[in-house]
């Protein structure tokens, strides 16, 4: 009786650190994770800024058609952005 409560003793401790060993290679994992998860919102938000960079390009670079109208728009939608962040600093 008393090896067999051994032997089952024996067999928790194995199980424990096996699942000891499996938390850990989980967690780190999960740091790998969650550092590619920033790495991955950082380019996303640069390439973000690119593209409005380059839409706000193309609405000063004349095209066929009717060019002012687009810079017209790009123009009016910037002036309300900055009125929107005005309003919410002076609210502050």
């Amino acid at each position: 009786m008393l090896n067999e409560i051994q032997s089952n003793f024996e067999k928790l401790i194995a199980l424990y650190e096996s699942e000891r060993d499996r938390a850990s290679s989980l967690e780190t994992e999960l740091e790998k994770s969650r550092a590619a998860e920033e790495s991955l919102r950082k380019q996303i938000a640069e390439l973000s800024d690119r593209i409005s960079h380059l839409e706000l390009k193309g609405a000063f670079t004349p095209a066929a058609g009717n060019s002012n109208a687009g810079a017209r728009e790009k123009i009016d939608a910037l002036i309300r952005e900055i009125d929107k962040c005005i309003s919410l600093l002076e609210k502050e």
